[in-house]
């Protein structure tokens, strides 16, 4: 659920054919990784996303059961065009890059052991890690505008990294562990922000003592 800090964007896909072909151009770009490519497609070259959104909605993706990227392209699809944008988006994600899936596998069986393709393999591996570093590093500034404040987003990031690269921990208890705190902390936030911009005369009222005090001392 998006924050309501955070700003709706106003350019949408012109049809459901087009939603269609961007994820199909989307799931075809995206060797060794499809997230630097749905953040670059999604957020600088159509639009449809801002920054925020795009972390926030990768966010839902990754807690729902099963491929992060199908889960990212059914909320976009319906957020545009309900049940049928889900359709596209997710028929755009699979289709055509199932069938070339199918017919790479089939010529990696015979050609795997060649030292040209695993050389090859390797140099994609790592092209993919620097790609999601590069959109890792993108998304940050977005923590900026978040509500739970900039200290506790860092933090909570690096106890994810933790959890996950060093104590090898399931993300389901990683979830558990953090996800759920946060949340709630967020709610909370969201919670204050809500009654601040409805009664902002009570919320500079209890601030005036405090000011108050500072003055006289």
């Amino acid at each position: 659920m998006l924050n309501s800090k955070t700003n709706i964007t106003n350019t949408a896909p012109s049809s459901v054919g087009v939603l269609f072909f961007t994820f199909t151009s989307l799931a075809l770009q995206g060797f060794g990784g499809v997230l630097p490519v749905a953040q670059r497609i999604l957020c600088e070259e159509r639009a449809w996303l801002s920054q925020q959104e795009f972390l926030e909605m990768m966010a839902i993706a990754q807690v729902l059961p099963g491929p992060n990227v199908c889960n990212l392209s059914l909320m976009v699809g319906d957020r545009f065009f309900g049940w049928r944008g889900a359709f596209a988006a997710l028929a755009g994600m699979i289709c055509l890059p199932l069938i070339i899936v199918i017919l790479l596998s089939t010529l990696y069986t015979q050609f795997a052991l060649l030292p040209a393709v695993s050389g090859a393999l390797k140099g994609m591996g790592a092209v993919a890690g620097g790609m999601i570093i590069g959109s890792a590093i993108k998304l940050t500034s977005t923590l900026r505008n978040n509500l739970l404040g900039w200290p506790i987003c860092v933090l909570l990031s690096i106890a994810t990294f933790l959890m996950i690269a060093l104590l090898r921990w399931p993300l389901v208890w990683v979830l558990l562990a953090l996800g759920i705190p946060a949340c709630l902390y967020a709610w909370i936030k969201n919670v204050q922000y809500k009654l601040e911009s409805q009664f902002p005369a009570s919320a500079e009222a209890s601030s005036f003592p405090k000011k108050k005090k500072q003055d006289h001392d």
